[in-house]
């Protein structure tokens, strides 16, 4: 039987992308978007409905989406689900789903940082740890 993975989302950030990179040198960038749904109750009421959804951009776009992109910044997003469980520091089991970009397109104005305003390399937290890197995220898309 075939398996389709595919995910389609438009929202807003709801903060600025962190951008880390891995000790291999790969970039990679989190942030979160708020994707709305408005809806009819059965009572007649309208009523809105808002999910919160974590992005992880590898390679070049990671830097680009952090360079572009900052709080409230409208986005359309493609890619993929990945669930992935850990073990905190404290020894309770956590996890997550999340999107896999493989494309993030900037729907609104961009906003161009300062270079003074990048944050410098960093190696990703020990904390929330980021799933061994297949060959697939760490090409260019």
């Amino acid at each position: 039987m075939a398996n389709v993975n595919c995910v389609f989302l438009m929202g807003n950030l709801t903060r600025d992308p962190e951008l880390k990179y891995l000790p291999s040198g790969q970039p990679v960038a989190t942030f979160t978007i708020a994707v709305n749904r408005v809806f009819v109750s059965q009572a007649g009421e309208k009523k809105e409905e808002v999910s919160f959804v974590r992005i992880v951009v590898w390679a070049k776009r990671a830097e680009t989406c952090n360079q572009f992109l900052s709080k409230g910044s409208p986005v359309f997003v493609e890619g993929r689900l990945r669930s992935r469980s850990w073990e905190a520091q404290d020894g309770t089991k956590r996890s997550t789903i999340e999107v896999i970009a493989r494309n993030v397109q900037f729907l609104g104005k961009l906003k161009d940082r300062a270079p003074s305003a990048e944050p410098q390399p960093q190696e990703v937290e020990a904390d929330v740890p980021v799933e061994d890197v297949r060959a697939e995220e760490e090409a260019p898309f």
